[in-house]
């Protein structure tokens, strides 16, 4: 299945030149998943709602500064290779091309919606996050935002002082929220002091509530249709016995990458922002998470997932980069993440840790291997 159906000529665009508080502005009213940019009838880039809500810079600076390039593709292409260049791309939206010209675009919705029919296959525990990073009750706002910066993601699961999901904290949250408070904010007072106040509320009085879960054995077409029909970005998924404990996230992205997955005899590894990779190329990764695949024959991996995160920090002008790595095994999920100096140095650190919780797992297990032969022994005296 191709894109030509899927993609749209309907979208909206911002010029270059044009002040972030315009695009704002947008994103509140229309609430699109990006916006192009164009400099003089040309494309130029896109900007996202995630990308405001991760910088600090004022209103009044040009929109160009925050414009990001994303995968170009064409009106043709297969859907399966759409998704993957929106997840490797860390963006929701990419422009779609038709003889060299600006046709249209096409979005993590238009996808879903386009393959929603085939998603019956596939149940919330088959692509589901399961870890899930989580904010408190009384966190504040601020910390909420840089959590959500830090890690890269667009929602976080809101918990008591019991660790029982009571909410959930959206990017849309804060910058819908951030947006409606600044509006109320006059040239009479102090507009930094207002905006502090602001940054220290707790999460409580900003948080969705109450919370849209799925359950492990729900269907992914009915876990998507729910996210399209309330304009969700993702589900919190809780045991079917108790909606209060947070097992896990399913998201859009999630459902893309599950997409993408190829029937290639070799490890399928995704990568998000695979720009950032330097010195090391995707070949190299999977080689080396095969490797550790190949040490412990009875842990099989089914999928790859490795994301980089550039912060600001450099050294001698290389960034400091953050590598976190997932892996979709027939024993659960396993996890592993760390930083440095580029990416290679990132995914050095992040593989060494993965492998060290590879060995937790597999220890874990194996104890409960025994315990299970030493039961049936004890059973058959």
């Amino acid at each position: 299945m191709d894109i030509s159906d899927i993609a749209t000529t309907d979208y909206i665009e911002i010029e270059a030149e044009s002040n972030l508080g315009k695009a704002r502005s947008i994103f509140e009213e229309e609430n699109p998943k990006g916006i192009i940019v164009m400099r003089a009838g040309e494309y130029e880039g896109v900007l996202t709602q995630k990308q405001l809500l991760r910088s600090h810079i004022e209103d009044h600076t040009k929109v160009e500064t925050l414009a990001k390039s994303a995968p170009k593709v064409e009106r043709t292409d297969n859907v399966r290779d759409v998704a993957r260049s929106l997840v490797e791309g860390g963006t929701k939206v990419a422009p779609v091309f038709e003889g060299g010209e600006l046709w249209g675009v096409v979005d993590e919705d238009n996808i879903l919606e386009g393959v929603l029919e085939h998603l019956d296959t596939l149940t919330v525990e088959d692509i589901f996050t399961e870890n899930v990073i989580t904010v408190g009750e009384d966190a504040t706002l601020g910390q909420a935002i840089n959590r959500l910066r830090e890690h890269g993601i667009s929602r976080l699961p809101v918990v008591d002082d019991d660790g029982f999901l009571t909410g959930v904290v959206t990017t849309h949250d804060v910058v819908d929220f951030a947006t409606r408070n600044e509006q109320r904010i006059t040239g009479k007072g102090d507009r930094a002091g207002d905006l502090d106040r602001m940054l220290d509320l707790p999460v409580y009085d900003v948080m969705s509530s109450p919370v849209e879960t799925t359950s492990l054995g729900e269907s992914v077409r009915d876990a998507v249709s729910r996210m399209l029909d309330s304009d969700y970005a993702g589900l919190v998924v809780t045991p079917e016995d108790d909606d209060r404990v947070v097992g896990g996230v399913l998201t859009k992205t999630d459902v893309l990458r599950a997409l993408s997955y190829t029937e290639e005899d070799v490890m399928d590894v995704q990568i998000t922002n695979i720009k950032l990779l330097d010195t090391i190329s995707r070949a190299d990764i999977r080689e080396s998470i095969s490797e550790i695949s190949d040490k412990y024959q009875k842990m099989q991996v089914r999928h790859a997932h490795v994301r980089f995160q550039e912060h600001k920090e450099t050294l001698r002008g290389t960034p400091l980069i953050q590598c976190a790595i997932r892996l979709r095994t027939n024993r659960g999920q396993v996890a592993g993440s760390g930083e440095g100096y580029g990416a290679e140095q990132a995914f050095s650190v992040a593989r060494d840790k993965l492998e060290r919780n590879v060995l937790e797992v597999k220890g874990v297990q194996s104890d409960r291997e025994y315990e299970g032969q030493l039961l049936r022994k004890l059973g058959e005296l």
